[in-house]
Protein backbone atom coordinates (compact mmCIF):
# COMPACT_ATOMS: atom_id res chain seq x y z
CA UNK A 1 0.00 0.00 0.00
CA UNK A 2 2.68 2.40 1.21
CA UNK A 3 4.72 1.75 -2.46
CA UNK A 4 0.98 2.67 -4.50
CA UNK A 5 1.03 5.63 -2.76
CA UNK A 6 4.31 6.65 -3.02
CA UNK A 7 3.81 6.33 -7.23
CA UNK A 8 0.83 8.18 -6.76
CA UNK A 9 2.14 11.24 -5.31
CA UNK A 10 5.62 10.65 -7.54
CA UNK A 11 2.91 10.99 -10.77
CA UNK A 12 1.43 14.09 -9.08
CA UNK A 13 4.16 16.21 -8.87
CA UNK A 14 5.59 15.29 -12.48
CA UNK A 15 2.29 16.05 -13.67
CA UNK A 16 2.30 19.39 -11.52
CA UNK A 17 5.49 20.75 -12.97
CA UNK A 18 4.80 19.56 -16.98
CA UNK A 19 3.99 22.60 -19.23
CA UNK A 20 5.17 24.95 -16.19
CA UNK A 21 8.92 24.75 -16.30
CA UNK A 22 11.66 22.96 -18.45
CA UNK A 23 15.67 23.23 -18.21
CA UNK A 24 18.49 21.63 -19.93
CA UNK A 25 21.58 22.37 -21.66
CA UNK A 26 22.16 23.70 -25.46
CA UNK A 27 22.04 21.50 -28.02
CA UNK A 28 24.77 20.84 -30.74
CA UNK A 29 22.23 21.77 -33.01
CA UNK A 30 20.12 24.80 -31.01
CA UNK A 31 19.22 24.77 -27.92
CA UNK A 32 15.92 23.17 -25.60
CA UNK A 33 13.35 21.70 -27.15
CA UNK A 34 14.13 19.79 -30.93
CA UNK A 35 11.47 21.22 -32.81
CA UNK A 36 13.06 25.03 -31.65
CA UNK A 37 15.85 25.12 -34.60
CA UNK A 38 13.30 24.43 -37.13
CA UNK A 39 11.58 27.97 -37.89
CA UNK A 40 10.90 31.17 -35.64
CA UNK A 41 8.63 30.15 -33.74
CA UNK A 42 6.46 31.68 -30.35
CA UNK A 43 4.95 30.20 -27.16
CA UNK A 44 3.46 31.19 -23.77
CA UNK A 45 6.58 30.96 -21.64
CA UNK A 46 9.14 32.93 -21.08
CA UNK A 47 12.95 32.04 -21.61
CA UNK A 48 16.39 32.62 -19.95
CA UNK A 49 19.12 31.36 -22.42
CA UNK A 50 22.44 31.45 -21.16
CA UNK A 51 25.23 31.24 -23.72
CA UNK A 52 28.32 30.20 -22.20
CA UNK A 53 30.46 29.76 -25.38
CA UNK A 54 29.21 30.36 -28.98
CA UNK A 55 28.57 32.29 -31.75
CA UNK A 56 25.84 32.94 -34.54
CA UNK A 57 22.89 35.00 -34.43
CA UNK A 58 19.76 35.77 -32.50
CA UNK A 59 16.32 36.50 -34.19
CA UNK A 60 13.87 37.86 -32.15
CA UNK A 61 10.78 38.97 -33.93
CA UNK A 62 11.81 41.33 -36.82
CA UNK A 63 15.63 41.94 -35.33
CA UNK A 64 18.71 40.05 -35.07
CA UNK A 65 21.76 40.81 -33.14
CA UNK A 66 25.14 38.32 -32.53
CA UNK A 67 25.07 35.74 -30.13
CA UNK A 68 28.68 36.57 -27.84
CA UNK A 69 29.93 34.46 -25.24
CA UNK A 70 28.91 34.55 -21.63
CA UNK A 71 25.79 36.38 -22.19
CA UNK A 72 21.93 35.94 -20.82
CA UNK A 73 19.13 36.36 -23.28
CA UNK A 74 15.83 37.13 -22.15
CA UNK A 75 12.47 36.06 -24.45
CA UNK A 76 9.16 37.15 -23.80
CA UNK A 77 6.34 35.03 -23.41
CA UNK A 78 4.96 35.17 -26.88
CA UNK A 79 7.71 36.68 -28.58
CA UNK A 80 8.96 34.66 -31.69
CA UNK A 81 12.78 33.65 -31.84
CA UNK A 82 15.29 31.44 -32.95
CA UNK A 83 19.03 31.00 -32.53
CA UNK A 84 21.15 30.36 -35.70
CA UNK A 85 24.82 29.27 -34.04
CA UNK A 86 27.39 29.39 -36.41
CA UNK A 87 29.40 26.59 -34.24
CA UNK A 88 28.01 24.21 -31.47
CA UNK A 89 26.80 26.39 -28.44
CA UNK A 90 27.42 25.63 -24.71
CA UNK A 91 25.29 26.87 -21.93
CA UNK A 92 21.53 26.32 -21.06
CA UNK A 93 18.12 26.94 -21.43
CA UNK A 94 15.88 27.72 -19.06
CA UNK A 95 11.61 28.11 -19.74
CA UNK A 96 9.07 29.29 -17.25
CA UNK A 97 5.72 30.34 -16.53
CA UNK A 98 4.14 33.03 -14.15
CA UNK A 99 2.19 30.00 -12.61
CA UNK A 100 5.72 28.41 -11.91
CA UNK A 101 6.63 31.17 -10.03
CA UNK A 102 3.71 31.62 -8.32
CA UNK A 103 2.99 35.77 -9.67
CA UNK A 104 -0.88 35.17 -10.01
CA UNK A 105 -0.75 34.12 -6.36
CA UNK A 106 -1.69 37.32 -4.55
CA UNK A 107 0.61 35.75 -1.31
CA UNK A 108 3.90 35.22 -3.38
CA UNK A 109 6.38 37.82 -2.49
CA UNK A 110 7.04 39.28 -6.11
CA UNK A 111 9.22 42.16 -5.00
CA UNK A 112 12.65 40.33 -6.34
CA UNK A 113 11.30 38.87 -9.59
CA UNK A 114 9.83 42.94 -10.84
CA UNK A 115 13.58 44.50 -11.83
CA UNK A 116 13.98 40.58 -14.25
CA UNK A 117 10.83 41.48 -16.14
CA UNK A 118 11.50 44.69 -16.09
CA UNK A 119 14.59 43.08 -18.10
CA UNK A 120 12.32 40.71 -20.25
CA UNK A 121 10.59 43.79 -21.21
CA UNK A 122 13.42 46.02 -22.41
CA UNK A 123 16.97 43.77 -22.84
CA UNK A 124 18.26 41.74 -25.43
CA UNK A 125 21.57 40.07 -24.16
CA UNK A 126 23.13 40.47 -20.59
CA UNK A 127 26.53 39.94 -19.93
CA UNK A 128 27.63 38.01 -16.74
CA UNK A 129 30.03 38.98 -14.61
CA UNK A 130 33.07 36.75 -13.66
CA UNK A 131 32.54 37.17 -9.61
CA UNK A 132 28.82 35.37 -10.21
CA UNK A 133 29.64 32.74 -12.77
CA UNK A 134 30.25 30.17 -10.82
CA UNK A 135 27.77 30.56 -8.28
CA UNK A 136 25.25 30.44 -11.39
CA UNK A 137 26.76 27.78 -12.66
CA UNK A 138 26.53 25.50 -9.69
CA UNK A 139 22.64 26.79 -9.17
CA UNK A 140 21.83 25.48 -12.91
CA UNK A 141 23.49 22.11 -12.52
CA UNK A 142 21.80 21.43 -9.83
CA UNK A 143 18.47 22.51 -11.20
CA UNK A 144 19.00 20.36 -14.28
CA UNK A 145 19.97 17.16 -11.53
CA UNK A 146 16.89 17.91 -9.60
CA UNK A 147 14.77 17.96 -13.34
CA UNK A 148 15.60 14.65 -14.28
CA UNK A 149 14.53 13.00 -11.25
CA UNK A 150 11.55 11.88 -10.51
CA UNK A 151 11.60 12.25 -6.62
CA UNK A 152 8.89 13.64 -4.50
CA UNK A 153 9.28 17.69 -3.94
CA UNK A 154 10.48 18.05 -6.97
CA UNK A 155 8.51 20.93 -8.39
CA UNK A 156 8.86 22.87 -4.81
CA UNK A 157 12.83 22.14 -4.92
CA UNK A 158 13.10 23.61 -8.70
CA UNK A 159 11.25 26.32 -7.70
CA UNK A 160 13.37 27.26 -4.57
CA UNK A 161 16.45 26.83 -7.07
CA UNK A 162 15.39 29.05 -9.81
CA UNK A 163 14.42 31.76 -7.32
CA UNK A 164 17.62 31.88 -5.81
CA UNK A 165 18.80 31.63 -9.19
CA UNK A 166 16.86 35.15 -9.98
CA UNK A 167 18.18 36.60 -6.67
CA UNK A 168 21.58 36.49 -8.15
CA UNK A 169 20.53 38.04 -11.25
CA UNK A 170 18.43 40.92 -9.92
CA UNK A 171 21.31 41.71 -6.91
CA UNK A 172 23.58 41.49 -9.91
CA UNK A 173 22.24 43.51 -12.60
CA UNK A 174 20.49 46.22 -10.10
CA UNK A 175 24.08 48.28 -10.74
CA UNK A 176 23.07 48.24 -14.62
CA UNK A 177 19.25 49.18 -13.98
CA UNK A 178 18.97 52.50 -11.77
CA UNK A 179 15.22 52.72 -11.51
CA UNK A 180 14.14 54.44 -8.40
CA UNK A 181 10.29 53.33 -8.71
CA UNK A 182 8.92 52.04 -5.57
CA UNK A 183 7.64 47.95 -5.57
CA UNK A 184 4.51 48.38 -6.02
CA UNK A 185 4.81 50.59 -8.88
CA UNK A 186 6.83 48.06 -10.92
CA UNK A 187 4.14 45.45 -10.01
CA UNK A 188 1.74 47.48 -11.63
CA UNK A 189 3.52 47.97 -15.07
CA UNK A 190 4.43 44.00 -14.75
CA UNK A 191 0.84 43.33 -14.55
CA UNK A 192 0.31 45.77 -17.11
CA UNK A 193 2.65 44.07 -19.46
CA UNK A 194 1.75 40.72 -19.12
CA UNK A 195 -2.04 41.37 -19.49
CA UNK A 196 -1.60 43.57 -22.75
CA UNK A 197 0.49 40.24 -24.26
CA UNK A 198 -3.03 38.22 -23.38
CA UNK A 199 -5.68 40.83 -24.15
CA UNK A 200 -3.81 43.19 -27.26
CA UNK A 201 -6.92 41.79 -29.53
CA UNK A 202 -9.74 43.10 -27.90
CA UNK A 203 -8.38 46.00 -25.37
CA UNK A 204 -6.75 48.78 -27.59
CA UNK A 205 -7.69 51.45 -25.13
CA UNK A 206 -5.53 52.40 -22.33
CA UNK A 207 -9.19 52.40 -20.20
CA UNK A 208 -9.73 48.72 -20.54
CA UNK A 209 -6.32 48.16 -18.48
CA UNK A 210 -6.46 50.50 -16.09
CA UNK A 211 -10.08 49.19 -15.11
CA UNK A 212 -8.92 45.30 -15.27
CA UNK A 213 -6.19 46.99 -13.20
CA UNK A 214 -7.96 49.13 -10.70
CA UNK A 215 -6.57 52.06 -11.37
CA UNK A 216 -6.56 55.87 -13.67
CA UNK A 217 -5.71 55.67 -17.33
CA UNK A 218 -3.25 58.47 -16.65
CA UNK A 219 -1.70 56.93 -13.48
CA UNK A 220 -0.97 53.90 -15.63
CA UNK A 221 -0.05 56.12 -18.35
CA UNK A 222 2.45 58.24 -16.09
CA UNK A 223 4.00 55.26 -14.32
CA UNK A 224 4.64 52.85 -17.46
CA UNK A 225 6.33 55.80 -18.71
CA UNK A 226 8.55 56.34 -16.26
CA UNK A 227 9.40 52.20 -16.23
CA UNK A 228 9.33 51.33 -19.72
CA UNK A 229 9.97 55.13 -21.22
CA UNK A 230 6.55 55.27 -23.03
CA UNK A 231 3.00 55.83 -22.03
CA UNK A 232 0.65 52.80 -21.83
CA UNK A 233 -1.21 53.41 -24.93
CA UNK A 234 2.08 53.71 -26.82
CA UNK A 235 3.05 50.16 -25.59
CA UNK A 236 -0.88 49.12 -26.44
CA UNK A 237 0.02 50.55 -30.13
CA UNK A 238 3.13 49.02 -30.44
CA UNK A 239 2.09 45.85 -29.33
CA UNK A 240 -0.72 45.47 -31.82
CA UNK A 241 1.61 46.75 -34.81
CA UNK A 242 4.52 44.24 -33.97
CA UNK A 243 1.68 41.34 -33.70
CA UNK A 244 0.86 42.66 -37.64
CA UNK A 245 4.45 42.69 -38.48
CA UNK A 246 4.21 38.78 -37.42
CA UNK A 247 1.64 37.76 -38.93
CA UNK A 248 2.98 40.00 -42.21
CA UNK A 249 6.34 38.13 -42.20
CA UNK A 250 5.98 35.04 -40.71
CA UNK A 251 2.96 33.75 -42.65
CA UNK A 252 0.79 34.23 -45.79
CA UNK A 253 -2.18 35.75 -44.12
CA UNK A 254 -3.80 38.47 -46.10
CA UNK A 255 -4.65 41.82 -44.54
CA UNK A 256 -8.29 41.33 -44.59
CA UNK A 257 -7.83 38.10 -41.99
CA UNK A 258 -5.05 39.81 -39.98
CA UNK A 259 -7.16 42.65 -39.30
CA UNK A 260 -10.04 40.43 -37.96
CA UNK A 261 -7.64 38.75 -36.04
CA UNK A 262 -6.59 40.97 -34.59
CA UNK A 263 -9.74 42.62 -33.85
CA UNK A 264 -10.32 45.27 -36.32
CA UNK A 265 -14.04 46.17 -37.79
CA UNK A 266 -12.58 46.22 -41.13
CA UNK A 267 -9.63 46.18 -42.74
CA UNK A 268 -9.52 49.85 -43.64
CA UNK A 269 -9.28 50.82 -40.06
CA UNK A 270 -6.63 48.23 -39.55
CA UNK A 271 -4.87 50.23 -42.59
CA UNK A 272 -4.87 53.24 -40.79
CA UNK A 273 -3.78 52.42 -37.47
CA UNK A 274 -0.74 50.69 -39.41
CA UNK A 275 0.35 53.51 -41.12
CA UNK A 276 -0.20 55.73 -38.23
CA UNK A 277 1.88 53.58 -35.90
CA UNK A 278 5.00 52.11 -38.04
CA UNK A 279 5.09 55.29 -41.08
CA UNK A 280 4.19 52.79 -43.90
CA UNK A 281 1.29 51.32 -45.50
CA UNK A 282 1.05 47.35 -44.45
CA UNK A 283 0.81 46.29 -48.19
CA UNK A 284 4.18 47.72 -49.41
CA UNK A 285 5.53 46.73 -45.35
CA UNK A 286 5.02 42.92 -46.53
CA UNK A 287 6.66 43.57 -49.71
CA UNK A 288 9.16 44.70 -47.91
CA UNK A 289 10.24 41.46 -46.46
CA UNK A 290 11.38 43.18 -43.39
CA UNK A 291 13.66 40.13 -42.60
CA UNK A 292 14.35 37.15 -44.39
CA UNK A 293 14.61 34.09 -42.27
CA UNK A 294 17.48 31.04 -43.56
CA UNK A 295 15.57 28.01 -45.03
CA UNK A 296 15.15 25.47 -42.12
Amino acid sequence: METSLSTYQQQKHMEKLQGLFYISQLQPAGFGHEEENESLKADHHYKIIWVVNGSGTNWMDLEQTAITNNTLYFIKSNQAHRFQPEADLKGYVVCFTDAFLDIEDPRAETTYYNQLFTLFASARGIAIKCEIFADLLDITQKMIKEYNNSGLFRTEILRRYFKIFLLYLTRELDGNFHVAIQSRNLELVQRFLSLLDKKFKTHKKVSDYARDLVVTPNYLNDVTKKITGYSAGHNIRQRVALEAKRLGVYSNTGMKEIAYDLGFSDSAHFSKFFKTVTGMNFTDFKKMKVIVLPAS
